[in-house]
């Protein structure tokens, strides 16, 4: 018995897939079985990517699974995502096929309860406690009289109502209120751009710059509540250059805006009342210090007045002071006359006195002396002064004799002319000299003509130097 080999095709039913098909095949299976999922489960391994998507992983006590969102879900997530933070989830499970594992691509993220939030707090109010922002020394005073009030909160519920009534009965000022929304996820960023809007304002425009903000919410759940505790939030209110107060929920509701924010407020009532004096008080408080001022001025003068007194009676009456005062002057007028004329004596004697050794002669005697010696050192001068003056005469004629013959006019005066271009270069050639050119002639007596070169150039010949005449023959003598 032989065997025969059967070909491929014939040798089963199944058919072949490539990796890629399989993998892919699976992908489109599981999406389609697990499009929708809602998963709870324990937050680890969160890795938070430079590209903005968040890479994760959901376990329990058994199992766990990847996850990754998205970068254009997760502004849109409730809480932001932590490690070991209990979750429930949204989304569908789909493939890796370059790794061959499965994850869950997630839409939503909530809390799995009350105490996941609140642990999602602690954690967040550590972190900013260890960053100084919960720090007294940070806390800006609150102005006392407030000119202008800002308040953040919803335009259509009972707190602003109550935030309006209760400004308008102790105080007048201005109230401008920013309108936001105070629940959901837009709460946070609403209320935190109308912070950064209010620290904006410069005062320039037709809307002033408050003096104290006031961001208030009625009460409400944890999870009402829950967008002021959004750290963007709470770290733009840390720094807001505004004292800010925060009035959010009731006395026992506690945010982490409330740790931030300069001063805190069991209601937004109170936050009226904490942002603005009574203005009865004060005009109370001013007449009760007007009324104590006049008192202590009023005892004040008194004192002095009776302290006058006393000082009067102990000094001496004012006559019998002037009397004295008047005798000692009279005293000393009558010494002056007399003084004077003795002082003037004194003098007089003492320039008879000198005046009798100041003679003419004192002042020949110098005179003499200096003329002396002027007349000896110009005797002794004269010499040396005549042999250099001689020398710099014949100098200067040697000079006038050197200037003479170098004077560039002097062969003029023997008939000689001289010849410039137009530009006022001297011609010392006659081949340099082009048909139609015009030169300037300077003649003997300064007098300059234009001239105009014509004809070609000819070279003149020399004139011959006359031969020297041969001495006639001696005649002889007739005699």
């Amino acid at each position: 018995m032989t065997d025969v080999a059967l070909p491929p095709e014939e040798a089963g039913n199944a058919k072949p897939y490539s990796v890629s098909e399989l993998a892919f095949a699976l992908k489109r299976t599981l999406e389609d079985a697990y499009g929708f999922v809602r998963l709870r489960g324990e937050l680890s391994k969160v890795t938070n990517h430079s590209n903005g998507h968040v890479y994760l992983t959901i376990k329990d006590e058994r199992a766990a699974i990847d996850g990754v969102v998205w970068k254009g879900q997760v502004r849109g997530l409730q809480v932001r995502p932590e490690q070991g933070l209990e979750v429930i989830v949204t989304g569908k499970i789909t493939t890796y096929p370059q790794g061959s594992r499965y994850q869950i691509v997630i839409e939503t993220m909530e809390p799995a309860g009350i105490g996941a939030l609140l642990a999602q707090l602690e954690r967040l109010k550590a972190k900013l406690a260890a960053e100084g922002l919960f720090e007294p020394s940070r806390k800006q005073p609150l102005p006392t009289m407030p000119a202008v009030v800002g308040v953040i909160t919803s335009p259509t519920g009972a707190v602003i109502r109550d935030i309006l009534h209760r400004i308008r009965d102790r105080w007048p000022c201005r109230v401008i209120v920013w309108p936001v929304v105070v629940q959901g996820e837009a709460a946070a960023g609403q209320v935190a751009a109308a912070i950064r809007g209010f620290n904006a304002l410069d005062g320039s425009g037709l809307v002033p710059r408050p003096d104290v903000l006031i961001v208030a919410r009625g009460g409400g759940s944890v999870e009402d509540l829950w967008a002021f505790n959004d750290e963007a939030l709470a770290r733009t209110a840390a720094d807001s250059a505004i004292p800010l107060i925060s009035a959010v929920g009731h006395e026992t509701d506690t945010t982490l805006i409330d740790f931030v924010s300069d001063r805190r407020a069991p209601t937004p009532t109170a936050a009226a009342e904490m942002a603005t004096p009574v203005l009865a008080e004060l005009k109370g408080l001013m007449s009760d210090l007007g009324g104590r001022l006049h008192r202590s001025g009023g005892r004040v003068v008194d004192d002095r007045m009776g302290r006058i007194e006393a000082a009067d009676r102990a000094l001496k009456r004012a006559p019998d002071l002037l009397r004295l005062a008047e005798q000692r002057f009279d005293i000393v007028s009558g010494r002056l006359a007399a003084g004077l004329a003795r002082n003037a004596a004194v003098h007089e004697r003492e320039l008879v006195r000198v005046a009798s050794r100041l003679t003419p002669l004192l002042l020949q005697r110098p005179q003499a002396t200096q003329k002396l010696r002027l007349d000896t050192l110009t005797a002794r001068l004269r010499p040396s002064i005549d042999r250099r003056l001689e020398r710099l005469s014949e100098r200067l004629e040697s000079l006038a004799k050197l200037y003479t013959s170098v004077d560039p006019d002097r062969p003029l005066q023997r008939g000689f002319a001289r010849v410039a271009r137009a530009d006022g270069g001297l011609v010392r050639a006659g081949e340099a000299l082009k048909a139609g050119e015009t030169v300037a002639i300077t003649f003997g007596d300064r007098v300059t003509r234009q001239a105009v070169i014509d004809g070609e150039s000819t070279t003149m010949p020399r004139p011959a130097r006359p031969r020297p005449r041969a001495e006639p023959p001696p005649q002889g003598d007739l005699f």
